[in-house]
């Protein structure tokens, strides 16, 4: 009997192991078969630069695999169904959100890769990630709490501190992502280039996302109409959204394709600049398309002021983020950057409304 429990015993330390192999040769077997299809030009995962804090590998997802999904379980990520891409707290069920704009950017990035034999995986890790730091109002926010705060204020940079430090779970601090997800984060606008074409990918993939769908909403706010688009830009890349896109997209592959750089012919990126600039002029600076532009800067400004005033108001789950100094105003930025539009305006309400006198 006794020598039966322990045939058993080793019986099932054999299967763990075993299955430990065999789980094991599936994330190899996924690294050798990137190496074997991709360009030469791609970022293999298995030639990552690493994390800051060096973790044991998963037995099934490549490092690029792992990044994408935590960033998808990520509090930070779950937050952006709740703030805005360009209009206020728009009346329907249509419009774009910070949720939905960082979907279609996966989406187009992915397309990207895949035709010039790019990782996908590490392009949808940027993509899903690119946004984090955004604020609620969109760009009202940063602009507001750039000028409140210091040292400024720039949701790339936000983005990248949120991976790095603000999420968090009961383990680890900061998602402690690798070195090509965090530059692609980091570098998705600005003046500095991706270091991998994976970021740079998405960093077209976000303008080309954000031009087509801005408009899309536009139209459908009545803010714009289709006639009112620049003639030229809508006869070479298309007369609707998925044409435009479509233009963009294939103009992207045929110029980038067995190239060390991602980039779009003259021609495209020319009516590509000409109906950004349009959306500036019409939309994105439109007083009546943003119309609550004053509004949200109010609430933002004295939430602000409040909370430098009165420190000690601020949640203690946030307060106890910081194990070093922090200045004041970087923890309240973090705080307020981190809130959804709804939150704002909840907590503006809550402390500087009156609440009608009740005898309980």
């Amino acid at each position: 009997m006794k020598d039966s429990r322990n045939l058993c015993c080793i019986y099932n330390i054999y299967i763990i192991f075993v299955n430990g192999v065999l789980n094991m040769r599936k994330r190899i077997e996924m690294e050798a078969l990137e190496k074997r299809i991709l360009s030469p030009y791609a970022a293999l995962s298995q030639n990552t630069k690493g994390r800051a804090i060096e973790e044991e590998k998963c037995q099934v997802r490549t490092e690029y695999q792992r990044d994408r999904d935590r960033i998808i379980h990520s509090k930070s990520f779950r937050r952006l169904k709740h703030k805005t891409q360009v209009f206020i707290a728009p009346v329907g069920d249509h419009y774009r959100t910070r949720l939905t704009h960082t979907l279609e950017v996966a989406q187009i990035s992915r397309t990207l890769a895949r035709a010039l034999r790019l990782n996908e995986d590490l392009v949808e890790a940027i993509a899903l990630g690119h946004d984090l730091g955004h604020t609620p109002f969109g760009h009202t926010g940063e602009n507001i709490l750039n000028k409140l705060h210091p040292k400024g204020f720039c949701h790339s940079k936000q983005s990248l501190r949120v991976v790095d430090y603000l999420e968090h779970t009961s383990t680890r601090k900061g998602l402690n992502l690798t070195y090509e997800v965090r530059d692609g984060i980091l570098k998705h606008t600005g003046g500095a280039k991706p270091e991998t074409l994976e970021g740079q990918i998405v960093r077209l993939a976000d303008r080309i996302a954000y031009i087509n769908h801005d408009i899309d909403d536009a139209i459908r706010a009545n803010i714009i109409r289709l006639d009112d688009l620049p003639k030229d830009c809508i006869k070479y890349l298309g007369e609707n959204h998925g044409e435009r896109i479509n233009s963009m997209i294939l103009d992207v592959i045929k110029n980038s394709s067995n190239s060390d750089r991602i980039s779009m012919s003259e021609e495209v990126n020319y009516y590509t600049n000409k109906l950004r600039s349009f959306m500036f002029e019409r939309v994105y600076l439109n007083k009546e398309a943003k119309g609550e532009e004053d509004k949200a800067k109010y609430v933002i400004e004295q939430l602000y002021n409040y909370y430098l005033t009165n420190f000690d108001k601020l949640p203690k789950e946030h307060i106890q983020l910081y194990e070093d100094y922090e200045s004041k105003e970087d923890i309240i930025t973090d705080y307020i950057a981190g809130m959804t539009d709804r939150y704002a305006i909840n907590q503006f309400n809550e402390l500087f409304v009156p609440k009608s006198w009740r005898k309980y």
